[in-house]
């Protein structure tokens, strides 16, 4: 199990990695200023897909990002 620190640090290391340094901000900042409960967005995030289909846009996520990080 990895410390609350070090969610913390691979959470921003991700979101800068995703989005760039100005855009992670943003989303940090939007968090932030606005009442956000993330157990009701999440519930809603994919209210339309069923589990195969939500586990099978994992997978296609994860295949994508293992190959944009393979080094040469």
């Amino acid at each position: 199990m990895i410390t609350d620190t070090e969610i913390k640090i691979k959470g921003i290391e991700t979101l800068i990695e995703t989005l760039g340094e100005l855009n992670a901000e943003r989303f940090i900042t939007l968090l932030l200023r606005e009442p956000f409960d993330y157990t009701k967005w999440q519930r809603a995030l994919w209210s339309d897909k069923s589990i195969e289909e939500v586990s099978q846009m994992a997978m296609q996520h994860r295949l994508t990002s293992d190959s944009e990080h393979i080094e040469p």
